[in-house]
């Protein structure tokens, strides 16, 4: 490690750490606030969602714990693993899938839903940052490692936009960019794949119509405001009538059956209406404070994967943060992305919380790293010191005596 990098921390580890704690629990009450007029008028119980994002929560939080206690080259071991994992539930969904609006993306395990996208997130992550971690122990040509990389990605990546769940797709491709450029991919190939990503969004939003629709709505949602603009329309709304303190937890008006989706995509919008300005910014804020503690555990990481792992983590949490919100408040098309450790969802929380503790992981490996090396230049230091003060005028060693410490005269 540079002298001119930061030194492990623990205090990076629990500002990562309460700012997980702030949003999944802000989130919780969100969801409450969000969900609980629907839930009674449908189902006659308030407490339906939030009572099983709870019980997420709870599992999401034991995922944590595990995790941050996992080994790191365990973690690169299980790589392959996650994913290859990952592809068979995807693959299962078209075989024993349930859906909404429009998406098959959940498989019905009876108790709950699994959501195998989130997963295969993980598991792109995790054997991208294997692969550019050897480029740099190891440099080769990058043609070796194309086709390897491109099978690890590109299955799950088609299998996802078969779903068709585009905003997940472009969430993988884009925790995989993020691991590229950390991994140190040449600035010719960054700017060729960022020109080829656009191009192929703009070809994927072209050949799906509902795609286009949206994309047309997030120009002028005005033009149909009872079909692809309600929802953007719906949300402004939200954020509007919050203003700057916001109308009051528990308060906003949009929740009664206006806006689609408030306790999940949309919660971002019930936040303004409630909390105004204030929360918006506080959620903001959040997600920036893990952002600045997550970048600062890779820093300090005391390998290339562990640095290209706590690095892809973050980076994929925080953009994913970014696109809902930007969804939200109309600053690009509607993703259908929720919002990290916030939105309802067991999937999207429980994966978020297990990767946050494998952030913590490798914080706490560099920390126990550090740990151990520092004892051995201050041994050699004191040892030093007391080898020096031994000496006397003839420069010869002075050693104890055996009866008391220092010589005496008979």
């Amino acid at each position: 490690m540079s002298s001119s990098a930061p030194r492990p921390s623990a205090v990076d580890r629990y500002l990562l750490l309460g700012a997980t704690v702030f949003l999944a629990l802000g989130g919780l009450l969100m969801i409450f606030s969000a969900s609980s007029a629907r839930d009674f008028l449908e189902l006659g119980d308030s407490w339906v969602h939030v009572r099983n994002q709870a019980l997420f929560l709870l599992v999401g939080t034991v995922g944590l714990a595990a995790a941050s206690r996992f080994p790191v080259k365990l973690v690169r071991t299980l790589g392959w693993w996650v994913l290859g994992g990952s592809d068979l539930l995807l693959l299962l969904v078209f075989v024993m899938g349930v859906g909404k609006w429009g998406a098959t993306r959940w498989i019905d395990l009876g108790f709950t839903t699994l959501q195998p996208s989130e997963f295969a997130k993980l598991g792109c992550v995790l054997v991208v940052a294997s692969i550019m971690a050897d480029r740099i122990d190891r440099p080769r040509p990058l043609k070796d490692d194309l086709i390897e990389g491109g099978l690890a990605v590109g299955i799950p990546f088609v299998f996802v936009m078969l779903q068709p769940d585009m905003g997940t797709a472009m969430s993988i491709l884009l925790a995989v960019f993020i691991v590229l450029v950390l991994g140190g991919l040449p600035w010719r190939l960054i700017v060729t794949t960022v020109l080829g990503g656009l191009g192929g969004v703009a070809a994927l939003i072209l050949l799906a119509p509902y795609r286009a629709g949206r994309f047309l709505a997030f120009l002028n949602p005005a033009a149909d405001p009872q079909g692809a603009g309600y929802q953007i329309i719906q949300a402004k709304l939200a954020f509007g009538s919050g203003g700057i303190l916001g109308l009051g937890l528990g308060m906003s008006r949009q929740k009664y059956l206006y806006l689609p989706a408030a306790h999940t995509d949309f919660i971002f919008a019930i936040i303004g209406e409630e909390l105004g300005l204030i929360g918006a910014v506080a959620v903001v804020l959040g997600f920036a404070l893990m952002c600045y503690a997550g970048v600062r555990i890779a820093l300090t990481a005391k390998d290339s994967y562990s640095r290209l792992l706590a690095g892809g983590l973050v980076g994929m949490i925080v953009t994913q943060a970014l696109i809902n919100m930007g969804s939200v408040t109309g600053l690009m098309p509607v993703t259908g992305v929720p919002l990290p450790l916030v939105s309802y969802g067991g999937s999207s929380l429980v994966f978020t919380l297990a990767c946050i503790g494998l952030i913590l992981a490798v914080g706490r490996e560099a920390a126990g790293s550090a740990a151990r090396v520092r004892p051995k230049s201050h041994e050699t230091e004191g040892s030093a010191r007391a080898r020096s003060g031994e000496r006397r005028g003839n420069g010869r060693p002075r050693l104890s005596g055996a009866g008391g410490g220092g010589s005496r005269r008979n």
